[in-house]
């Protein structure tokens, strides 16, 4: 995640402060009082922020490890870590986007009680806000962000269902209006988008490639929860999904933003994944760096990150946009 941090320097004293996609400062930063700041020096420090979560080989979270049992690379290079954090209570900004074309007018109703399930567990009021978005032809906003989950409740079960997909535009829209303009940049919270959604698009006027980088630039994380496999009698792949293109597209939006995809097997199998995600949310790693290639040429830089002990699995964003000049 990209933060532009302020640093105040009094004998190489640095105060992180709020900037679009902002990390926690470090804890043992020293922050200079007003009576002893006459020859403050300020100069600008681009710290990238990278959320992360690590599995075990059976996929269960790990949630004891410290700065020193992570690597990272950005354009292949090696990256120090210089701030670090375990992500566990940090407020959420989260979309809750569900496809309400014809091809899933059958499972809606799972979807929309699925979802309220998980707001009234994942949200906090007065810390948390949610947004929710309906999508078949064109995105629409049926509630705005908001802590009451009453509210988002009543949004979400008056969707219903018809008109083609346009999925690549409700990722763009959703992004670019709600996670960069609103809210506005300001420190220490996480983007998340969840989507719901059979992964066809028919009707975008945006392209994938499209979709993703304003997913990147926003800094959201989206999370996929695949609707092709719901009710079906059919035996299905569950973890890698039917093979289908648009459970494709489903897994590159999740894995190429630091999110995870679902194949649920059954329309009941929803209220699983969003306790999944509620708990991910929750236990999570936060590494920030200053990366060493300091040139502003707004190019993308790809992002690696793994983890000393072997068999362990991080999930993270790809890469990230550097700032243009």
């Amino acid at each position: 995640m990209r933060t532009w941090a302020t640093a105040a320097v009094v004998f190489v004293v640095f105060s992180v402060v709020a900037g679009a996609q902002s990390n926690q400062p470090p804890q043992n930063a020293a922050f200079p009082s007003a009576a002893n700041t006459q020859n403050t020096i300020k100069v600008n420090v681009n710290v990238v922020n990278v959320l992360a979560t690590v599995t075990d080989k059976k996929g269960h979270i790990v949630l004891d490890l410290g700065q020193k049992d992570f690597r990272l690379f950005e354009d292949n290079q090696p990256q120090t870590i210089q701030y670090f954090s375990r992500e566990t209570d940090l407020p959420l900004r989260i979309g809750i986007l569900i496809d309400t074309s014809n091809s899933v007018r059958d499972r809606l109703h799972f979807e929309q009680e699925a979802a309220v399930d998980f707001l009234n567990q994942a949200l906090r009021p007065g810390e948390d806000q949610a947004f929710v978005m309906g999508f078949d032809v064109e995105p629409q906003i049926v509630q705005d962000y908001t802590d009451d989950v009453d509210k988002l409740a009543t949004a979400i079960r008056s969707l219903e269902a018809g008109g083609t997909t346009a999925l690549y535009d409700a990722i763009y829209f959703a992004c670019k209006q709600k996670m960069v303009i609103e809210p506005q940049p300001q420190p220490y919270i996480r983007r998340v988008l969840i989507i719901v959604s059979d992964g066809r698009d028919n009707e975008s006027q945006h392209s994938r490639e499209e979709a993703l980088a304003m997913a990147r630039r926003s800094e959201a994380v989206i999370y996929t929860i695949s609707t092709n496999n719901s009710g079906s009698s059919v035996t299905e792949d569950t973890v890698h999904g039917s093979g289908n293109p648009g459970d494709r597209v489903l897994k590159y939006f999740a894995e190429e933003t630091g999110g995870r995809v679902f194949f649920p097997f059954e329309a009941s199998d929803l209220a699983s994944n969003f306790q999944d995600i509620a708990r991910e949310l929750r236990s999570q790693y936060s590494l920030g760096y200053v990366s060493t290639n300091q040139k502003h040429d707004g190019s993308f830089r790809a992002i690696a990150v793994e983890t000393a002990e072997k068999g362990y699995r991080v999930r993270a964003k790809t890469g990230y946009f550097a700032q243009s000049q």
